[in-house]
């Protein structure tokens, strides 16, 4: 189990959590969906994964093993370094090239001078993108912008990447090849939990379905379809 939380309350600088998770789990190659309005609590959610929101009270919170209860500061880098994180805005380093942008990455969690070309050129192959890497991020697309930011996610084999609302400033059809290469990641193994607004995404790319809604996440796989997506907006 990738994740494993049981009656976790998660605060955000507020008395009342602003989530209630009874119980949501992640397992090996599976791809996870969590829907719900905009202040639902969806970030807070993914954000207790990488620990940069506190999920200490919980029966159980453990992500890759590791209990977030108990977890230590100096343990976190750690754990990210399991983790790929894909943010909705990129977050790409605007004053480097892309090669640089995944050199930074790889050279701060520790990879050799001799590897790190081998690695940006296999991450970049996998979302077709080796053209780009001397490129500066305004000279790309948003699509392009995500694809990078995908293969910044995978320079170090994560076993899990946590994406939120990865689509969400992207126009259908490079939504649409957004969501092609996470599937195929999944496919290979390694899990995705993704946020999205975008519900006709979960009719194409059929996943697991969690719904946050009036302070609780619940999960609704087999009936997330039937619900007014205007909840959902």
């Amino acid at each position: 189990m990738l994740v494993s939380y049981k009656n976790l309350n998660i605060y955000q600088q507020t008395e009342e959590p602003v989530l209630k998770v009874d119980d949501f789990h992640v397992d090996d190659g599976e791809f996870v969906y969590i829907i719900g309005r905009v202040g639902s609590g969806k970030s807070s959610l993914l954000k207790t994964i990488y620990c940069e929101v506190d999920a200490e009270d919980a029966d159980e919170a453990t992500v890759l093993s590791i209990d977030l209860k108990t977890i230590k500061r100096k343990q976190i880098p750690a754990l990210r370094k399991q983790l790929g994180i894909i943010f909705q805005d990129f977050q790409l380093l605007a004053d480097r090239t892309v090669y640089k942008n995944l050199r930074f990455v790889l050279r701060a969690t520790g990879w050799g001078k001799s590897e790190v070309d081998k690695r940006i050129n296999e991450v970049l192959s996998l979302v077709d993108m080796n053209d780009k890497a001397l490129r500066m991020p305004h000279e790309l697309s948003g699509g392009e912008q995500q694809r990078i930011a995908i293969a910044r996610a995978l320079l170090n084999s994560p076993k899990l990447i946590v994406a939120d609302e990865p689509t969400g400033n992207l126009d259908p059809d490079t939504a649409d090849g957004i969501m092609q290469i996470l599937r195929e990641i999944s496919q290979k193994g390694t899990a995705v939990v993704m946020s999205t607004h975008n519900i006709p995404l979960l009719d194409k790319y059929p996943g697991i379905v969690y719904r946050c809604y009036e302070g609780k996440l619940e999960e609704v796989t087999g009936d997330y379809n039937k619900m007014r997506i205007s909840e959902e907006e």
